[in-house]
C-alpha cells in the first residue's frame, strides 16, 4: 500500500511539474518522434473529451466516486493502483484549482480517432494503470 501511495504521489507531481513547465514557456507547440507525438497545449473544460457538458464542480464527486469504485474492485496494490490513483487525483486536482485540465499529448498518426484527441499525462497514467489492474487480475 505504501509503494502504490508513493506511485500516486509521483504520478501527481510529474504532472503538477509538466504543467507548469507547459504555462511558463507560454503553451509551445512541438513535434517529437518524427511528427508521432505532438505536444500541442489546449484547454479541456469538460469531461469525456468535452463530449460530456459537466463542469469541473459537477465532475467532482463523479471521478472520486468512480476512483474509489475502481480501487475497490481492482485492489489498492500494485503499480498500477498507483498510477490509476495520480492520474486520477491529477485530472481533479486540475480541475478543482483551475476549472479546467491542461491536454497537451497529441498523437497525429495513431489509428482511428485516436488521432483526434488530445491527452496529458495524467490520462495516460489512468490508462496504463487500468491497463495494469486487468492484467493482474487475469493473470490469477
Amino acid at each position: 500500500m505504501i509503494g502504490t501511495v508513493c506511485i500516486a504521489a509521483a504520478v501527481l507531481g510529474l504532472c503538477a511539474q509538466v504543467r507548469r513547465s507547459l504555462e511558463r514557456n507560454r503553451l509551445f507547440r512541438r513535434d517529437l518522434a518524427g511528427g508521432r507525438v505532438r505536444i500541442a497545449p489546449r484547454y479541456n473544460q469538460g469531461a469525456g473529451f468535452e463530449a460530456l457538458p459537466l463542469s469541473a464542480r459537477q465532475m467532482a464527486p463523479l471521478s472520486l466516486a468512480a476512483l474509489w469504485a475502481l480501487l475497490c474492485r481492482w485492489g489498492f496494490r500494485g503499480v498500477g493502483a498507483g498510477l490509476l490513483l495520480g492520474g486520477g487525483l491529477s485530472n481533479l486536482w486540475e480541475r478543482l484549482r483551475h476549472g479546467r485540465v491542461l491536454d497537451y499529448l497529441r498523437v497525429p498518426k495513431a489509428p482511428g480517432m485516436l488521432k483526434r484527441y488530445t491527452y496529458n499525462l495524467a490520462d495516460l497514467a489512468i490508462f496504463l494503470g487500468a491497463a495494469l489492474l486487468v492484467l493482474r487480475r487475469r493473470r490469477r
